[in-house]
């Protein structure tokens, strides 16, 4: 196509999915073409009952479809099925993945009733036995996962790699005739280690559908390699991460600009943002940060959308800051009732601009939206519908009037479904 004498590239998208093998975790499905996945990780002690189902609900009403909980003692290993049991009596039927290392053979062995309420075994092929003992132990949960028709993740991490695998192809690499640098060579020790892992696990009898693979490290450009490397050498189900991101806004971006790309390029079934949360602060983060990713990328839609202005000279009033956050927070806070009570809600697009530079085109663009009065101009504020001018607002009560008509627009068109 040519516009103007320029070739003007065609439209673009992501890449088809790269088609994987479903794996049914829970009442879950990842890979097989189902909607990509979002799961967390509580950061409570296990054994800490109360606060474990406390936290993994608080995690499930965020959003999260799966939620991973550390298992590395008797005691956690013993709370498990209580854990399951509570959350069940709560409502909440989100599967619960045992984070295994190092033990995981014995304790699953020594507490069949954990073994049986979780719905997939994570298991890191770089600690979960050493020299003779690595095999034996890695079949033991291998053979529990067969035994009680349990999923199981398996998932190198770069900070236990395999290190028998690693120096093995250190050494090989060393007599090549053109050796790799080294940090070639740790990438694929990931993606054989993942892969060997999972080729092993099917001699013993564990099916294609009920294997995860990871690879995850914490550097961006390593990650998105290993797992273009891993995806186009397997068909198994692929779990995306990276590892040890970090607080706040680091860990936020860096794991946004490696996930964004490798789901881009369609591959990926579930996802984590693994952030290092504030003391003391919101678990759910990841979670959020999980779907925004998604929704923002268009493969999932989980709540409405508020577009907003950033802001600049022309927009010194707060009002439209205050808009913003006030119809952000109502729609979060709104999200689990309105669910069931106007299904596509989740579909909604609102914007709330600053000023007449771009307000009125935004708004058009959007399901409702406001073009607030900047600087300046004139204390009216326009708010469009379905994109066609519906009434202009003035006077104090602007936000309140327009919240009112967002509230309206919701109970006319998703009330009725």
């Amino acid at each position: 196509m040519t516009y103007a004498g320029l070739q003007i590239a065609p439209p673009f998208g992501p890449r088809p999915r790269h088609m994987t093998v479903g794996v049914k975790i829970g009442g879950v499905m990842v890979g097989g073409g189902a909607p990509i996945v979002v799961q967390s990780m509580t950061n409570t002690d296990t054994a800490d009952i109360d606060g474990t189902v406390a936290q993994v609900a608080q995690l499930a009403r965020a959003g999260s479809e799966i939620v991973r909980i550390t298992v590395d003692r008797d005691e956690a290993a013993a709370a498990v099925p209580h854990i399951r049991d509570r959350l069940m009596l709560r409502g909440i039927d989100v599967p619960l993945v045992g984070d295994f290392h190092y033990i995981g053979h014995k304790l699953l062995a020594d507490h069949p009733a954990c073994a049986e309420a979780l719905a997939k075994y994570r298991i890191n092929p770089g600690n979960v036995g050493f020299r003779d003992k690595k095999d034996k132990q890695f079949s033991a949960i291998v053979e529990m996962a067969i035994e009680h028709d349990k999923a199981v993740r398996i998932g190198a991490n770069w900070g236990s790699l395999d290190q028998e695998l690693l120096t093995y192809l250190m050494d090989e690499n060393a007599r090549a005739g053109s050796p790799l640098d080294a940090r070639a060579v740790m990438r694929e020790a990931m993606v054989q280690s993942a892969l060997l892992s999972a080729a092993r696990a099917e001699e013993i009898g564990l099916r294609r559908n009920q294997i995860v693979l990871s690879a995850k490290v914490s550097a961006v450009q390593d990650l998105i390699t290993i797992y273009r490397m891993m995806a186009a050498r397997s068909e198994y189900a692929i779990h995306l991460g990276l590892t040890e991101a970090g607080m706040g806004s680091k860990g936020i971006v860096s794991s946004s600009a490696a996930l964004g790309i490798l789901l881009q390029e369609g591959i990926g079934d579930t996802i984590r943002y693994s952030l290092t949360p504030e003391p003391g602060g919101d678990r759910t983060l990841e979670v959020k940060a999980s779907q925004e990713l998604l929704q923002t990328m268009g493969f999932r839609t989980f709540v409405p959308l508020v577009a907003a202005c950033p802001g600049c000279g022309r927009t010194t009033s707060t009002v439209f800051q205050e808009l913003a956050r006030d119809i952000q927070d109502w729609i979060s806070t709104s999200m689990p009732e309105w669910k069931s009570r106007y299904p596509g809600v989740e579909g909604l697009n609102v914007a709330v601009m600053g000023c007449i530079v771009n307000g009125p085109g935004e708004s058009k663009h959007a399901d409702i939206g406001i073009s607030l009065p900047g600087t300046g101009e004139q204390p009216a504020a326009p708010v469009f519908i379905d994109g066609k001018k519906s009434v202009t607002l003035r006077g104090p009560t602007i936000a309140a009037d327009f919240k009112t008509m967002v509230a309206d627009y919701i109970e006319k068109r998703f009330g009725s479904l």
